[in-house]
């Protein structure tokens, strides 16, 4: 038990931010990327089967609804995350490429699927949501997003239009039309329970100007496209999987969920150390 008790957070690589990160090979690779994905995207607008809006219907989706009969759960699980609040990255420290909209830690993401991929040691703190996420045809992504109180998440967009995000609301501000999603011209504030399916491609910001902590359930899905549109997509998954883009963050979750995983042998045993 002593050597558990002895780990220390900073005996784990904190999270990589590349020296890199605005090379001009870089900077050039991502601008070439981006008009690749630009034209890509005008295909898959057209191959969609599903609305090209900037808030999407969830009509649309068979298996969303039982993720608002079960958002309790889902919170549940989120709160036991936050009790290792400190040991959640930011964004930043987790994807190098958003720097510009992530700051100082104010936007933290407790991440359960990378690309696809499973984080296994997350997984085991939130079970049910990352089951019940399982169910979702073709899952990229999902996290836990945590906004802190007063942060503004700038105007930015998404880079495919191969994917869809739902918003599920857990934790939200009381007075939540403060607290709030601008995408393309349209704005919704987040409610405790719902939830809503959108297009990351159009612009978007967030703001939360309250003095309460916003925490929802984020996730991201292939997009329902005719058969040329999910070739592309895959292709382009595939292709994104060797850049940097995709690389700088799997390292830097690996990291996390090192650090997350000592932060809860720490806590174990010092709860076991008092009971003794």
């Amino acid at each position: 038990m002593a050597n558990v008790e002895n780990i220390q957070a900073n005996e784990i690589p904190a999270p990589e931010r590349p020296k890199s990160i605005s090379s001009p090979r870089r900077r050039f690779i991502k601008k070439l990327g981006k008009k690749l994905l630009q034209t890509v995207s005008r295909i898959q607008t057209k191959q969609s089967l599903v609305p090209t809006t900037p808030f999407i219907d969830i009509e649309h989706f068979e298996f969303l609804p039982q993720f608002a009969d079960n958002w309790e759960i889902v919170r549940d699980e989120a709160l036991e995350v936050l009790k290792y609040r400190d040991d959640i990255p930011g964004f930043e420290d987790v994807s190098p490429d958003q720097y510009r909209i992530a700051k100082k830690n104010q936007w933290k993401t407790f991440v359960l699927h990378g690309f696809g991929t499973r984080l296994e040691k997350n997984a085991k703190l939130a079970p049910f949501t990352t089951k019940m996420l399982e169910t979702i045809p073709n899952l990229q992504t999902s996290w836990f997003s945590i906004l802190a109180p007063g942060y503004h998440i700038p105007a930015h967009k998404g880079v495919t239009k191969g994917i869809v995000r739902g918003h599920l609301g857990l934790i939200i501000p009381k007075d939540n039309e403060k607290c709030r999603i601008r995408v393309h011209d349209q704005i919704k504030p987040w409610h405790e329970g719902s939830l809503f399916v959108l297009d990351d491609t159009y612009e978007h910001e967030v703001w939360n100007d309250t003095d309460e902590e916003r925490v929802i359930l984020l996730f991201d899905w292939d997009r329902p496209m005719k058969f040329w549109g999910r070739f592309l997509n895959g292709l382009m998954m595939r292709l994104m999987k060797m850049t940097a883009y995709y690389q700088d963050p799997k390292k830097n979750l690996e990291n996390a969920e090192a650090r997350m995983e000592a932060a809860i042998k720490r806590a174990d045993a010092n709860l076991e150390k008092m009971s003794d």
